[in-house]
């Protein structure tokens, strides 16, 4: 039995998707038996970027590398191992996967999530995924919270499936996501102010400044710490989504990974209409050097992010 519903996705892809979302449903129930099951927000260690892992990041990333070995993937490329693993030599894609974003959240019962971007396989492991992020061919999301949901475009607008709890499979609830053009709140880690560049501090002045300012409306500020969960609200009812560069030392080219969650969200919000940018340069326009390279990241409403793209000059 299929894990989701065909529709909208392309059959070449389908196996791909397919394992995605069987490990999907997966890891979705074992994230909603929380502290009846292990403890999923143990510290287990640091992945190879020195970020503190959780016994669930593990988990997860082993699960979706199980599952996409038989799924038509060649090269597979998780924010969890320090290289890109060869799954299957006759595979014709390249996986790139944040396993559980947001794991920081996990013992606090706020939505976490996967993402995952897609290109065509090239001979050279990290050719496949050192390219401009225009060329992926799928990207998307996979939600854990009150719904576990997908978000995913294959090029040809943002579909959104929702998990069915009775048929244990990813039904399509929506054909096209529309972000909204304008937007009336905003999201950005508001500790870190002090170290906020000029043209970031300007525009979240602006926000701030409500209907007596610039915009001429008042603004809501909303700040979740889980990149899925900001996104997939933003999709839903519009906004920005800011996790600039900064003054502080390693933070320098922000704090998100362009192979894993830059460049997937960026295709992702750009299919539903809105708009992406790293302050100055359309982010589907930029390409990775490294494979845990990290990239600013503005995105959102399409009038609001091209405010910010005018901030920067």
């Amino acid at each position: 039995m299929s894990a989701i519903d065909k529709a909208l996705i392309p059959e070449a892809l389908f196996p791909t998707i397919d394992a995605l979302c069987a490990t999907a449903v997966k890891l979705s129930a074992v994230i909603a038996r929380g502290p009846l099951g292990q403890s999923l927000g143990a510290g287990v260690g640091e992945n190879s970027d020195g970020d503190q892992q959780k016994a669930l990041d593990v988990m997860a990333d082993e699960m979706f590398e199980a599952a996409l070995r038989p799924a038509g993937v060649k090269h597979y490329a998780s924010e969890e191992q320090e290289t890109v693993l060869v799954l299957d030599e006759a595979g014709a894609y390249a996986l790139a996967i944040d396993p559980l974003d947001g794991s920081s959240n996990i013992d606090v019962n706020v939505t976490i999530g996967t993402i995952f971007s897609v290109f065509e396989a090239e001979e050279e492991a990290e050719a496949s995924f050192l390219r401009p992020a225009s060329e992926q061919i799928a990207a998307g999301y996979i939600a854990y919270g009150p719904q576990t949901l997908m978000a995913v475009t294959f090029g040809t607008g943002t579909h959104l499936y929702v998990l069915d709890p009775e048929t244990g499979a990813f039904e399509l609830a929506t054909g096209q996501m529309d972000l909204p053009v304008a937007a009336k709140e905003f999201s950005i880690n508001a500790s870190n102010r002090r170290h906020w560049t000029l043209p970031v501090r300007a525009y979240v002045e602006e926000c701030e400044a409500g209907v007596e300012g610039a915009k001429g409306k008042n603004m809501n500020f909303r700040w979740v710490g889980s990149l899925v969960a900001e996104t997939h609200r933003i999709l839903t009812r519009g906004g920005t989504f800011l996790y600039p560069s900064d003054a502080r030392k390693g933070y320098e080219k922000g704090r998100l990974r362009m192979v894993y969650e830059v460049a997937p969200m960026a295709f992702l919000v750009e299919q539903a209409g809105g708009k992406a940018t790293d302050g100055k340069t359309p982010i589907l326009e930029l390409q990775a050097g490294a494979l845990h390279e990290r990239c600013p990241l503005v995105f959102g409403s399409a009038e609001e992010v091209d405010r910010i793209a005018e901030l920067h000059g």
